[in-house]
């Protein structure tokens, strides 16, 4: 433990395990039940691809997510409040989940050993892939040298830039979930009619409908479109393509997409592909795809 402080973050960040230990991430992770009693430890009890494969076999169960505990954030709290090394924790958006709570109430007993400690907990007011694209800019300022309190502020300027656009398979997990109007998910299960979803500062928005899935990638993308047009530069942005269950289809969007962006003169020239986790994809379904956008730490 040699590092000026670490990155530590809820599984809600859909970090691949590979990568979060390459930029030298924690990540504490949720947990997921398909039956209301026993809830495993997302990519430690139960891998993501067996989480998806249940879910598409098991047509009509309905899985659910639980945030982590305070203890297990005090056991990722504490060796680094032992070394003297200070931790930022970035949690999922307070508006889906209370396990930044779970983080505050850890951090309170750490303090209570080690009262020196320095421990940040940010709410991201985001999730999923887009969490995940705002904690490897946390380790890449913390990795540019940036100091602690600076890294900390940056992290708060660059929050509210984040936004999700998506699309899901059908309406049928949101609609169990109560996110969206039954209304609306039974016209959806009716007619064909899927939504497009955009997530910003913490909450979600309906941005659209359309019948396939084309139509509703393509909307997704437009709302991309858009939103390059209205900021910075595009090489200001870090942009991932968060998917489900279907990582071909992924591939192809992720191709037509970067045509699109080059044929208007966007010189995007690489655009990583994410594994939407459990904890978001309880609500969507095996099939959510879409966009995470967010304004990078440090502009080259």
């Amino acid at each position: 433990m040699s590092e000026a402080y670490h990155i530590i973050s809820d599984g809600s960040c859909d970090l691949a395990e590979a990568l979060a230990k390459e930029k030298d991430i924690t990540v504490v992770p949720f947990y997921v039940s398909f039956d209301d009693e026993h809830y495993l430890k997302e990519g430690v009890e139960i891998g993501i691809r067996d989480f998806y494969q249940q879910m598409v076999e098991r047509k009509g169960v309905y899985p659910k997510s639980s945030m982590p505990s305070a203890q297990d954030y005090a056991e990722a709290f504490f060796p680094y409040a032992k070394e003297g090394i200070p931790v930022i924790c970035i949690c999922i958006t307070t508006k889906f989940s209370g396990s930044m709570q779970s983080a505050l109430n850890a951090k309170a007993l750490v303090l209570e050993e080690y009262p020196d400690a320095e421990i940040t907990v940010i709410d991201s007011c985001i999730n999923t892939v887009l969490q995940g694209l705002y904690v490897l800019e946390a380790a890449a300022l913390r990795d540019s040298g940036m100091s602690y309190a600076d890294t900390v502020k940056r992290l708060e300027e660059i929050k509210s830039t984040g936004r999700i656009f998506f699309t899901v398979g059908d309406m049928e997990y949101l609609k169990h979930g109560g996110r969206i109007g039954k209304v609306t998910a039974v016209a959806g299960s009716v007619l064909g009619i899927r939504p497009v979803i955009t997530l910003k500062e913490g909450e979600i928005f309906p941005s659209g409908i359309g019948r396939g899935r084309k139509r509703t990638t393509e909307k997704a993308l437009e709302l991309l479109l858009e939103y390059l047009a209205e900021g910075l530069n595009a090489d200001c942005y870090s942009i991932a393509i968060g998917y489900g269950y279907d990582y071909q289809e992924a591939e192809a969007f992720r191709a037509h997409t970067l045509e699109i962006l080059h044929g208007r003169g966007i010189d995007i020239k690489e655009i990583p592909i994410f594994q939407i986790g459990a904890t978001i994809s309880v609500h969507t379904g095996p099939y959510p795809l879409g966009f995470g956008i967010i304004e990078k730490g440090i502009h080259q």
